[in-house]
């Protein structure tokens, strides 16, 4: 599995990177501590449907009102025994409560033998994103040093698919959006195309169809493909499913399962 398939999975796992200068303004958010989002990720080509991927998503709380939203994708499957293609993608994206907008991005990526360790720092005040990638195999080998300039405000991978949720979607809006990965900046044109109604593991429910324009020049993928993005269309705003259609195939990403430990220990104590 080559670079493109990887970077396509990874952009699709997080659902979009999208935010929204709306999302700021937000105090009522559709997400609390304690919501686990599970999916599982499937690639299309020859054959159909081959699992390569589970993805989970944690949301925490902080003391001082932020969140704290792990993310990890994990190879599986016919991907690890026939392709023999392993891939570890986490991060841990500190997102500012108030404002809602990231302000750190811790990053552990593995590809095979391959190992990077990443963090971005975002400095709203002198707007800049700095990141810092390291090898741990290689600890003598100089660390990557990226700096880019930011407006507010701005999301990582992870932390955009949140800002997503907060946003006032409906079919025939439009968005520019601003999201950094690795430290550099990118604009993102997303559109509202369509409402549809999908069977899913949680049940059938309407959704709005999202199209972000992450392929092509100066794209986050500098190639041909397209990103198709289905969310409930209720107070939830739950991400249900993804499709990246690119060179390698069709890689089509469903939730399995949502848990909210918070609201259930709520309606316990009660």
């Amino acid at each position: 599995m080559n670079w493109l398939s990887t970077r396509s999975i990874q952009f699709l796992l997080a659902v979009a990177a999208l935010t929204f200068t709306a999302a700021a303004q937000a105090t009522d958010f559709p997400f609390a501590a304690g919501e686990t989002l599970t999916y599982e990720g499937k690639l299309s080509k020859i054959v159909s449907g081959i699992p390569v991927a589970d993805l989970t998503f944690i949301v925490n709380s902080t003391e001082n009102g932020n969140f704290n939203i792990t993310a990890e994708a994990r190879s599986k499957g016919t991907l690890l025994k026939i392709a023999r293609f392993s891939f570890l993608q986490r991060y841990e994206s500190t997102v500012n409560g108030e404002h809602f907008r990231i302000s750190r991005t811790i990053k552990h990526d593995v590809q095979k033998d391959r190992v990077r360790n990443g963090e971005a720092f975002f400095d709203y005040e002198g707007r800049r994103v700095t990141y810092v990638e390291t090898d741990p195999k290689d600890p003598m080998r100089p660390p990557r040093n990226i700096a880019s300039e930011i407006a507010s405000p701005t999301q990582d991978i992870v932390s955009g698919i949140y800002s997503l949720r907060l946003l006032p979607l409906a079919v025939g809006k439009t968005f520019e959006l601003q999201v950094s990965d690795s430290g550099l900046v990118y604009k993102i044109p997303v559109a509202v195309t369509a409402r549809e109604l999908l069977k899913t593991d949680i049940g059938t429910v309407w959704c709005l169809k999202v199209e972000p324009e992450v392929f092509g020049p100066g794209r986050l993928i500098e190639s041909e493909g397209s990103m198709t993005i289905w969310i409930t269309d209720d107070r939830r705003r739950i991400p249900v499913r993804g499709v990246v259609k690119a060179s390698i195939g069709k890689i089509d990403i469903r939730l399995r399962s949502i848990s909210r430990q918070a609201e259930n220990s709520e309606q316990a104590a009660k």
